[in-house]
């Protein structure tokens, strides 16, 4: 481990030995349980920061973030129905929590599976319905238009997708996925220049373009 890592592991150290300090004195503060919880999960200890993260929550139910960081160590467990659980939790702890949504329409998009077209239908439909209301109440949730873009995209609706991908790259420019997900549409449109021009900046930003889709727009390329 080189000395900044030292450093920033020591740090971590002192700043959990603090917050475990103040809940001594103070155990039934949901912020404290919260702030430690975000302090073992930054050194992977996954088992004490879910049960803070519980503890949170018992002292602050309308804490939603904490649900939230359990459905991220769901997700990190592979259960994604335990993901989902969590973020309804909280948009419910919390009215108009973009993020709930955001990590809802997500976990549905995952879910698809293609045993069953109605059910994947289903779900696609109730991701677009999540992300708009995240993006409602999140004007500059910038994952969420990139998301909305993908979910129109699995339903066959392209123009929709490009849409939602350019309002993601007008409330931040250079998001990558974004990029990419233009490039892989407008190459579906027959939109080459554009597909390249998106393909280039998604790599210039460091996402690792799909190489099936470099050799598609390969003989697009001018010389």
């Amino acid at each position: 481990m080189t000395d900044q890592g030292k450093n920033q592991l020591k740090d971590i150290d002192e700043h959990i030995a603090k917050l475990k300090d103040q809940l001594t004195r103070n155990e039934e503060c949901g912020t404290t349980h919260y702030n430690l919880a975000v302090a073992l999960l930054g050194k992977q200890e996954y088992v004490e920061a879910e049960q803070e993260l519980h503890e949170a929550i018992d002292c602050s139910p309308s804490l939603a973030e904490a649900y939230v960081l359990l459905g991220g160590i769901c997700l990190q467990k592979k259960d994604l129905e335990g993901c989902y659980r969590f973020n309804q939790r909280a948009v419910k702890a919390r009215a108009g929590f973009a993020e709930g949504y955001g990590n809802m329409a997500f976990v549905l998009l995952q879910l698809v599976d293609g045993k069953d077209p109605k059910e994947d239908e289903e779900k696609v439909d109730k991701a677009i319905k999540n992300l708009k209301k995240a993006i409602t109440h999140n004007k500059n949730f910038v994952q969420a238009y990139a998301t909305l873009g993908t979910a129109y995209f699995m339903k066959g609706l392209v123009p929709e997708g490009i849409k939602a991908n350019i309002e993601a790259l007008k409330v931040q420019p250079e998001f990558p996925i974004a990029h990419n997900n233009l490039s892989v549409a407008y190459l579906e449109t027959g939109e080459f220049d554009k597909a390249l021009f998106h393909c280039d900046k998604a790599e210039e930003l460091g996402f690792e373009v799909a190489q099936e889709l470099k050799e598609e727009l390969a003989p697009h390329r001018k010389a």
